[in-house]
């Protein structure tokens, strides 16, 4: 792992227009080689801005930071333009991968919008499209929620109790698990592991300062 200086901070400026809650400038962290980032407490508190560690398809972790926060969902963009948007901690919709989910329905009954009442067996349907290889897909997705054993996070210093919540995803004829940590005081997802299409795109999430509500 490497500690990265404030130094090696990039300001990048990104224009928005009134539909937009622009949370000023973009700001990505420069990376040079194949090591896993890590930032410290004082670089992620020195910033004004949520941020969050990620990893794609078992690649380098890297630190990317809030670029907008608009219609309830945030917008991370990463230094090679890549978009990640998530909504209640779920990833919603990439772009720029060479592998994309492009859209998932229903998003109003996704028990993680109100994740701190999220009971054993909740259930929910939703339509996801994506593209693998080249080919677009489209499915009906099904979730069962379990809870597992609690845990307690250490995120840059600071310990933050989770409930965990295994999700089982059906859909085309396969099965995945999604894996969301919930801060037990805020209900925001903290961390997660994430299949976003079949078995095509894993997205691994830890949050390491939440966007502002």
């Amino acid at each position: 792992m490497r500690y990265l200086p404030l130094l090696l901070l990039c300001l990048l400026a990104q224009g928005c227009t009134q539909t937009q809650k622009s949370l000023g400038e973009t700001v990505k962290l420069a990376l040079l080689g194949p090591d896993d980032v890590e930032v410290t407490a004082e670089q992620v508190e020195g910033l004004p801005y949520a941020s969050m560690y990620l990893r794609v398809n078992n690649g380098q972790r890297i630190f990317v930071v809030l670029g907008f926060d608009e219609n309830g969902q945030q917008k991370w963009i990463t230094r090679d333009r890549t978009m990640i948007v998530t909504q209640h901690g779920r990833v919603v919709k990439t772009l720029g991968l060479a592998d994309n989910l492009h859209e998932v329905s229903n998003l109003a009954q996704d028990p993680l919008a109100d994740p701190l009442h999220l009971s054993d067996g909740a259930g929910w349907t939703r339509q996801l499209t994506w593209s693998a290889e080249g080919r677009f897909h489209a499915a009906t997705a099904i979730s069962r929620f379990t809870r597992l054993q609690d845990q307690v996070l250490d995120l840059t210093g600071h310990r933050v109790a989770c409930r965990v919540w295994q999700e089982e995803v059906t859909a085309e004829g396969k099965t995945w698990h999604n894996i969301f940590w919930i801060d037990t005081t805020t209900g925001q997802v903290r961390q997660s592991r994430q299949t976003l299409g079949g078995d095509d795109v894993s997205v691994e999430t830890t949050i390491l300062k939440p966007a502002k509500s």
